[in-house]
C-alpha cells in the first residue's frame, strides 16, 4: 500500500504540451506511471506522448477515467487551473508552479470548502517536487532512480532534502513507501500534518522523516500531532539553522518573523514531542536508521 498515488493510479497532465511538462511527463511514463492523457487548452484533439490531448480537465477525466493530476501551469492562472481539476472531480492535484501568488492559493483553498470533505480534492503543492511511490508510480519532477522500494515515509516542504534524505537512506539500503513535497510557500494545498495522518493509516510505512524549515507553525503543530495520535517513530529535520530573523530564504515560506519560527526552536519543539531530531541534513539517512533500529526494524 501506499498514500496517495500507485501504480494503478491514472494521471493526467495540465499544461501538457509546454517544454517543462512534456519532459517530466515523459519521465513519469518512462517510471511507469500510469499517464493517460493531458490538458492544453486550445490543443484538444492533437495526440502528444502519444496520449490524448483535451481542451478541459473535465473533458480528460470523463474520456480517461483519470484519478489525479499533475499541473505545470503559469502563475497567473494556476488558481484556475487547480478549481477546474476540483470541479471535475480529481482526488488529487499535484502542482509544481512555483511564485503562485499567496491570494490566489487562500482563493484556492476557500473554493474547495464547497464541497464536503469526503468529496474533497487533495492539492500537494504549490512550489513542491511532488509525490513518488517508489517502486510504482512518480507524479512529479524528481530523479526516480534514487528511491529504494521501502518501508520509510518522506514528507518535506524542500524538495532537494527530500531527495537527500532518499540517496542518503538507499545507501545504507532504507527504501522509501511514498515521498511527498507539500511545497515551501506559505499557503500551501496541503500540511504536514494531512499527511502524517495518511502514513500513520499505512500498514507498510513503519516510520516517517519529516523536514521542515524556518517560518510559519507547520512543523510544530505536526510535532505536536505527532505526540498524540502516531504510533510509529518520526525522524526530524529543520533547515535554517544559521539563518538571520526577517529576511527571506529562498521559498516564499522560509522566513523567520515570530517566536517558534527559527530552526532551532523548532528542532526544540520536536525533541520535547519525541522526534528523533537530525543534527545535521549530512546525517538524515543514519537518524533514520537508528529510528528504525529503535522498533526492530
Amino acid at each position: 500500500m501506499s498514500i496517495l498515488i500507485d501504480e494503478t493510479t491514472k494521471i493526467i497532465v495540465q499544461g501538457f504540451t509546454g517544454d517543462k511538462a512534456s519532459f517530466h511527463a515523459n519521465e513519469m511514463i518512462r517510471y511507469g506511471t500510469r499517464v493517460v492523457g493531458g490538458v492544453t487548452p486550445g490543443k484538444g484533439g492533437k495526440v502528444h506522448l502519444d496520449r490524448p490531448v483535451f481542451n478541459t480537465v473535465e473533458e480528460a477525466v470523463k474520456a480517461t477515467g483519470a484519478q489525479a493530476s499533475l499541473a505545470f501551469v503559469p502563475p497567473p492562472y494556476a488558481a484556475d487551473s487547480l478549481m477546474e481539476a476540483a470541479d471535475a472531480g480529481l482526488d488529487l492535484v499535484c502542482i509544481i508552479t512555483d511564485g503562485i501568488p499567496s491570494q490566489d492559493m487562500m482563493r484556492v483553498k476557500r473554493y474547495l470548502r464547497r464541497y464536503p470533505k469526503e468529496k474533497r480534492t487533495t492539492i500537494v503543492g504549490p512550489n513542491c517536487a511532488g509525490i513518488i511511490s517508489a517502486g510504482k508510480a512518480m507524479l512529479g519532477i524528481m530523479p526516480g532512480h534514487i528511491y529504494l522500494r521501502g518501508n520509510v515515509g518522506i514528507v518535506s516542504r524542500s524538495g532537494t532534502l527530500g531527495y537527500e534524505a532518499a540517496a542518503q537512506m538507499q545507501a545504507l539500503g532504507i527504501g522509501v513507501t511514498t515521498s511527498v513535497g507539500i511545497g515551501g510557500d506559505p499557503i500551501n494545498g496541503s500540511s504536514f500534518l494531512d499527511h502524517m495522518a495518511r502514513f500513520e493509516q499505512d500498514p507498510e510505512t513503519a516510520a516517517v522523516v519529516m523536514i521542515g524549515e524556518i517560518g510559519g507553525p507547520q512543523e510544530a503543530e505536526a510535532a505536536r500531532w505527532i505526540k498524540e495520535h502516531m504510533s510509529k517513530p518520526v525522524v526530524g529535520y529543520v533547515a535554517g539553522l544559521t539563518a538571520p530573523k526577517g529576511r527571506r530564504m529562498g521559498h516564499a515560506g522560509a522566513i523567520i518573523s515570530g517566536e517558534g519560527d527559527t530552526a532551532a526552536e523548532k528542532a526544540e519543539i520536536m525533541a520535547a514531542n519525541g522526534l528523533f531530531v537530525s543534527p545535521s541534513a549530512s546525517e538524515l539517512g543514519a537518524t533514520v536508521k537508528r529510528a528504525l533500529a529503535s522498533i526492530g526494524k
